[in-house]
């Protein structure tokens, strides 16, 4: 009985992957969208429609860090040389937002630009983004979100090998920056630890931290102070047209921060969504 029905299984399965669209190539994805996420298992690029993201207006607090980044995103889009760029610091400081931001503004000014969402975990199948990529007209930057590494496994070599190059070289239309919480990508007490096992100390810490060494630009987040904390508020609190007296909205605002134990871009976000809410007041466009 099994035997007869594995023809008719068979000409089902041809039938359904007839059916089935073909996945986009990456010339058809890359003319139609501005982002795409990587999907390593399938090997291809999804599309996405909307970006969620922060105005770069709305950035408080990070002047320096925005500067830095637009320039490098808008030289690039323009087919300028730029560097590949690291994000680290404190936990909420607008890094993520900040790229997502400067990839809109490069857009804005004209710049035929894609992002690229790869997790971390897919990071070991970069060679194969790399080969989709490569003689692509459009440029495309490669975004990887809260970076670290807990040892040197194949993702991380895997990296280290595109941010150097290798022999084949970094096509000319790709760059990559990545955000971490951690200043060199690994725990503090993994790069102590090898420092004081092995027999060159200088030599260790300075292959666990070589990787961080491959980005052009290493730009520092830190925690803010009240001052630059209230202004985030004020600026999110404009955007979103709040009926509120100034006064009353930093009362409220340090009071959240408070309970909170912080003060950061997100902190000040969160608060803004909490406050609207309970006030009736719908997200800005909506």
């Amino acid at each position: 009985m099994t035997d007869a029905l594995l023809p008719l299984l068979d000409r089902i399965a041809a039938a359904l992957e007839r059916l089935s669209p073909p996945p986009p190539s990456a010339d058809a994805i890359a003319a139609e969208h501005h982002a795409f996420v990587w999907l390593a298992q399938a090997g291809r690029l999804q599309p996405v429609d909307r970006v969620d993201g922060v105005a770069l207006p709305l950035l408080q607090g990070i002047d320096r860090q925005r500067d830095l980044v637009l320039d490098n995103t808008r030289r690039f889009a323009r087919g300028l040389p730029a560097n590949n760029v690291m994000l680290w610091g404190a936990r909420g400081t607008g890094k993520s937002s900040l790229v997502k931001a400067a990839h809109a503004a490069a857009l804005a000014d004209g710049g035929s630009l894609a992002l690229v969402e790869i997790q971390r975990d897919d990071l070991s199948s970069l060679p194969v983004l790399l080969d989709l990529l490569r003689g692509q007209e459009r440029r495309f930057l490669l975004f990887c979100d809260d970076l670290s590494f807990e040892r040197e496994d194949a993702d991380y070599k895997a990296l280290k090998s595109v941010l150097d190059g290798g022999i084949r070289g970094r096509p000319a239309n790709v760059l990559f920056y990545a955000t971490s919480n951690r200043r060199h990508l690994m725990p503090r007490d993994m790069i102590e630890n090898e420092q004081s096992t092995a027999v060159n100390r200088g030599e260790a810490v300075e292959e666990k931290i070589s990787l961080s060494d491959r980005f052009g630009l290493w730009i520092g987040f830190h925690n803010i102070d009240q001052p630059t904390f209230l202004r985030m508020v004020e600026g999110y609190a404009a955007d979103r047209v709040l009926p509120i007296e100034t006064a009353e909205l930093h009362r409220a605002a340090i009071e959240w921060s408070i309970t909170r134990g912080a003060r950061s871009g997100r902190v000040a976000w969160q608060f803004i969504e909490d406050i609207s809410g309970r006030r009736g007041i719908p997200p800005s466009g909506s």
